[in-house]
């Protein structure tokens, strides 16, 4: 079956459109709602398990595709939250977590260099001297 194919078939078994044009997910969801159908679907303890489970997890949902927040007067552009990149890649307000001999070291990305227990460091390379004792590649050690 092509996808268009496989897309009626999900919404005439599910009663509903699909979002995805993915073929091998499409033919597992349906061959699986078929098989249930027919056999019988999860019992009570599972659906229970699966609940349990669904409430313990962090759901992915996907982002909505209107990228403007319409509002009773007016249309709203949405707020960047993007920073100013430094020049090695890190963003300010990054924070560098590093376990060192079961101490948690924990590093905030300044636009003027690092924040390490209140000082503010030049590179992550004088913050590992700092340490350790020895001297390391900073990105490395973070």
């Amino acid at each position: 079956m092509t996808i268009g194919e496989l897309k009626s078939r999900y919404a005439e078994v599910f009663g509903e459109e699909s979002r995805s044009n993915n073929k091998p997910y499409l033919l597992k969801k349906i061959a699986w709602r078929l098989q249930s159908l027919d056999e019988g679907g999860l019992s009570e303890r599972a659906k229970r398990r699966a609940e349990e489970l669904a409430n313990d997890a962090d759901i992915r949902l996907r982002p909505p595709k209107s990228t403007t927040v319409k509002t009773d007067s007016a249309v709203i552009e949405p707020v960047s939250f993007k920073t100013k990149t430094r020049k090695d890649g890190l963003h300010p307000g990054m924070i560098l977590k590093r376990v060192y001999k079961n101490q948690s070291l924990l590093v905030t990305v300044a636009e003027e260099g690092f924040l390490f227990n209140g000082t503010i460091y030049r590179s992550l390379s004088a913050i590992a001297k700092e340490v350790t004792g020895s001297i390391w590649n900073g990105k490395l050690f973070f």
